[in-house]
């Protein structure tokens, strides 16, 4: 069973490059490119490469600041959305890493930040070590689209994780437009799974199809009597009317079949809702699977109205890459 360093880690990421963020400015990157701080994957190591202006770092890096000050950068984040954390990363700076830093955090509705732009502290002041993960849980639920990353005085960090809850203004959905309601960017969590020893929970909420198969949700070989399942928190409740099963890059290691149950969950913790699962009713009888292959059903569901979880049954084990359900807001 794969396990996340801290809770907040089983949300998206806000600040990926994938999803769109990038630098709108910053006060310095002389070392290194201040937009490698939302590269996907995990930072890396280059022995003996240098560039014209030093050493090659896998993250933003900014000059010995020889005055008064400090460095931040202004960042758009890909989706808005709340933040309930941060991962600060340090790895591989080690003599030249900041003594501190911080965020902070705006929303602007349309566009960029200004002058009059109103700035609130997402995360004050901490202390950073050379070559670590700095983990900081986030008490605050108000949504952002910008972030400012404040370095004390200088130096540099491999990466920015920002994970949180997308935004979306439902109220201007309309009543007869169809959305993924379980997408991540539409808020869709995975909130529980059997197991997700090859690949994690989250990723089948991702955008696009995924890029292999350490981008979907994969389980370890089961050798016991059962199946696994995983279970999703919609965006928003809904009534389901497309379902999207994809099994893109699991050829060996797809599922025999699946089948989905949900229902409409009123009160209660995310903590007890496994066992609530157990109970639920069929919304997608028990399907046959194939490899490397999107799955459609719409005929096939059944008609139980607005729901705001489901639970995907795969048998007996296997990986999917994306869960996509389809359907129209319940107001």
């Amino acid at each position: 069973m794969k396990s996340y360093a801290v809770p907040f880690e089983k949300y998206i990421n806000l600040a990926d490059a994938r999803l769109g963020t990038r630098a709108l400015s910053v006060t310095d990157d002389w070392f290194a490119d201040v937009n490698r701080l939302f590269q996907p994957s995990a930072a890396v190591w280059k022995e003996g490469v240098f560039d014209d202006n030093g050493k090659w770092m896998d993250g933003w890096e900014s000059r010995r600041k020889r005055f008064e000050g400090h460095d931040h950068a202004v960042i758009r984040l890909g989706v808005a959305g709340s933040i309930k954390g941060v991962d600060i990363d340090t790895s591989f700076f080690t003599g030249n890493y900041p003594p501190s830093a911080s965020l902070e955090g705006c929303f602007v509705a349309n566009g960029d930040p200004d002058e009059t732009s109103t700035w609130s502290e997402v995360l004050g002041a901490v202390e950073l070590k050379g070559d670590s993960h700095h983990y900081h849980a986030i008490d605050n639920d108000q949504a952002f689209t910008h972030l400012r990353f404040n370095i004390y005085p200088d130096g540099g960090v491999a990466r920015l994780r920002a994970h949180g809850i997308p935004h979306r203004d439902w109220s201007a959905v309309s009543d007869n437009e169809q959305v993924d309601l379980a997408a991540a960017l539409n808020s869709g969590r995975a909130l529980a799974c059997s197991d997700e020893h090859f690949g994690r929970m989250g990723n089948i909420l991702n955008p696009g199809r995924g890029i292999n198969m350490g981008d979907g949700w994969e389980t370890a070989r089961r050798r016991t009597p059962g199946n696994d399942w995983v279970i999703v928190a919609l965006g928003h409740p809904g009534e389901i009317e497309r379902i999207v099963v994809d099994t893109l890059h699991f050829k060996g290691n797809y599922p025999d079949s699946c089948s989905i149950q949900a229902a409409f969950v009123k009160g209660g913790t995310d903590s007890q809702i496994e066992t609530q699962s157990l109970f639920w009713r069929e919304l997608l009888p028990s399907q046959k699977l194939s490899m490397h292959a999107e799955h459609e059903y719409t005929e096939q569901i059944r008609a139980l109205g607005p729901v705001t979880h489901v639970r995907l049954n795969i048998f007996p084990d296997g990986g999917v890459s994306r869960l996509r359900l389809f359907g129209k807001v319940a107001r």
